[in-house]
């Protein structure tokens, strides 16, 4: 068999096996959280019509897993996930240049999935903005879910010795968000520590935000799935809003504390993963096994609290989804001091003029295999899942953080 035989065999493999489903129809079942193998990708720039035209993956965040030149100046992009199966959340980064000026079609496709991300680009790689809508073919779009989105895609780029950045969301790395976190530990009463370590070894980072002496506060937590940029852009304009000067921020800073894990699977992030850790597990599914080291980190952070008498009076895990949505805990399930929650987010609407703040209340506390319910279940924490859509306008999200905070605080210090 040919090499590109191979390929094409291996390809219809991989479309062959199932997807992981988000959302359960009824009671969840506690899925294995064991390390399982990851496919590496192969990094590195590949050249095309006599070495004039160049891709790359070799960045933190890269992935491009095969790439086929079907004709002259015409591209097709393969996008294959760690392993499988997996939830369907196509990530896609990669780089490209060429030696002269030249117009090119790269189509998009993938195995076991369909395009999910509308495409950005960068001349930078730091700052992106989606591909003008006439020069990206395919992307219609009947409802939300996978199966309503193309099966591929196809951008058209004008390419020069200047290099293109193209991904499915922004950039945040590991090293962006340890940037973010210099910054912030700038200012007073703001540190960070190292909690624990992930599979490749990259430190688990948390920002310590308020008054040390404070024995109550609250956790925030982002990023436990690599694509969920607007998610983590959302808990970053919230940390950043209790981390300001406003006399409400000095106020819950100097009474509470913020403890916020901004980058939960630093290995899935920087290696381009769709979904999981480099052991090969969605995190969101191991709350309650904790078979990795990621959420063991959290977990053994939280009982060292609790042995300490510390308080944790809210929790937030900052996602992305199809499109904005709340998933607190049914109101028939929690105690009286976590309902504040559904007032919360009645606030935050408010402020952002939304009719229908879309409130998903989950009415199922176990299996404790998600963040919420661990929180809530064994630390008796008022827990949401706090979801941003994927095409979520970046300046709303922004707005919509810095609401959540400011509301949060508000409700917290009047208690």
């Amino acid at each position: 068999m040919t090499n590109s035989l191979k390929f094409f065999a291996f390809i219809l493999m991989l479309i062959s096996c199932v997807a992981g489903k988000e959302e359960p129809s009824g009671p969840p079942e506690l899925i294995n959280t064991t390390s399982r193998p990851t496919s590496r990708q192969w990094k590195g720039i590949r050249a095309f019509q006599d070495s004039t035209i160049f891709f790359s993956n070799d960045f933190d965040g890269g992935r491009l897993s095969g790439l086929i030149m079907d004709s002259t100046n015409h591209f097709m992009a393969v996008i294959t996930a760690e392993n499988y199966p997996i939830n369907p959340s196509p990530w896609y980064a990669f780089k490209v240049w060429s030696k002269t000026p030249k117009s090119v079609r790269i189509v998009l496709t993938y195995t076991n999935s369909r395009n999910r991300y509308y495409p950005k680009i960068s001349t930078n790689g730091q700052n992106f903005s989606p591909i003008d809508s006439a020069k990206v073919n395919g992307f219609e779009r009947s409802g939300s879910g996978i199966d309503n989105m193309p099966e591929s895609i196809e951008i058209h780029l004008e390419l020069s010795k200047d290099t293109l950045w193209i991904a499915a969301q922004e950039l945040w790395t590991s090293t962006d968000i340890d940037s973010w976190i210099d910054d912030l530990v700038q200012v007073e009463n703001i540190t960070q520590t190292v909690i624990g370590s992930s599979v490749e070894g990259r430190p688990v980072r948390m920002l310590e935000i308020g008054n040390k002496q404070a024995k109550r506060g609250i956790l925030v937590i982002s990023r436990q799935h690599p694509p969920e940029v607007t998610g983590f852009l959302a808990m970053k304009s919230f940390i950043e809003t209790i981390a300001g000067n406003t006399d409400q921020a000095i106020a819950f800073r100097k009474n509470f504390m913020t403890y916020n894990i901004p980058l939960m699977n630093p290995d899935g992030v920087d290696n381009g993963h769709w979904r999981h850790n480099m052991g090969g597990v969605d995190l969101n599914r191991d709350w309650q096994e904790f078979n990795q080291p990621e959420t063991s980190a959290v977990r053994d952070f939280l009982n060292r609290k609790k042995a300490e008498g510390f308080e944790f009076v809210f929790a937030s895990d900052f996602h992305s989804t199809w499109k904005d949505i709340y998933y607190p805990l049914d109101s028939t399930l929690v105690d009286e001091n976590a309902l504040f929650i559904f007032d919360w987010i009645e606030k935050i609407a408010a402020r952002l003029s939304v009719d229908d703040p879309n409130v998903a209340p989950s009415v199922y506390v176990k299996p404790t295999m998600v963040s919420r319910n661990y929180f809530y279940n064994n630390h008796n924490i008022p827990a949401i899942v706090f979801e941003l859509g994927d095409n979520a306008d970046r300046e709303f999200i922004k707005k919509k953080g810095k609401a959540a905070a400011e509301e949060l605080m508000a409700i917290i210090l009047s208690k």
